[in-house]
């Protein structure tokens, strides 16, 4: 009986972290920079580009969610996550300072079916693995490389302020690791505090939400070829 009320108890959790990730992105059409960034002081401009980071993350990057998602289920731990997640950030801040610089200029239509397989993979991973691989760092960072270029893409149509390029970019940079580290969190609270040690995890937690993410990753992979 106890076995049951904490399947449940964690089916229902982990639904609402999923629809938390659904849902939200639906409650803002896309990033608007509705402010004069010229007039703005060096105080609110950093408030500002901090916040456009987040809000890339919670509640608009739905596929940034999942993808940081994928990589906490397999390993609930927030030390091994953690580890991944600053890898994934270092790469993400290099490529798009790169591109912000204007030293690459990668084609959105690349970019973003690139995105969408990388969730695919992490996904496939998670439900054929054991257990979370020492090289999973550097697939992440290379994956982070090209979340950054979709980034970029982002915060290109945005601009920065001349004045304080580095210091808006850093903000941006600083805004979107809020943003990853709060689902994470999420993530924890909801599922990994509570059933990250039962016996069972792997095949009532793991992979059934893996599948789902491999699913719409798949949708998008296919969407963005094609349809995009």
């Amino acid at each position: 009986m106890k076995t049951l009320v904490g399947s449940r108890m964690l089916m229902a959790r982990t639904a609402v972290l999923l629809l938390v990730g659904l849902l939200l992105p639906h409650l803002a059409a896309a990033h608007v920079l509705d402010v004069d960034v010229s007039k703005l002081s060096r105080t609110d401009i950093i408030s500002t580009y901090l916040k456009l980071g987040y809000t890339h993350i919670l509640p608009l990057g739905l596929d940034h969610i999942l993808f940081v998602l994928s990589l906490y289920f397999l390993e609930p731990r927030l030390r091994a996550v953690l580890w991944q997640a600053t890898a994934f950030t270092v790469a993400h801040s290099i490529t798009l300072g790169m591109a912000m610089y204007g030293l690459i200029s990668p084609p959105a239509s690349i970019v973003e079916p690139v995105i969408a397989l990388s969730i695919l993979f992490v996904a496939i991973e998670n439900i054929v693995a054991d257990r979370l691989n020492p090289w999973r760092v550097a697939i992440v960072f290379g994956f982070g490389l090209i979340h950054g270029m979709g980034f970029a893409s982002v915060l290109t149509g945005l601009g920065l302020p001349r004045a304080m390029f580095v210091e808006s970019l850093i903000s941006f940079n600083v805004g979107v690791e809020l943003g990853q580290v709060t689902v994470i969190l999420l993530a924890w609270l909801l599922v990994g505090r509570w059933f990250a040690d039962k016996p069972w995890y792997k095949q009532r937690v793991v992979i059934p939400v893996s599948v789902l993410i491999g699913l719409v990753a798949a949708y998008w992979t296919v969407e963005r070829v094609f349809f995009a």
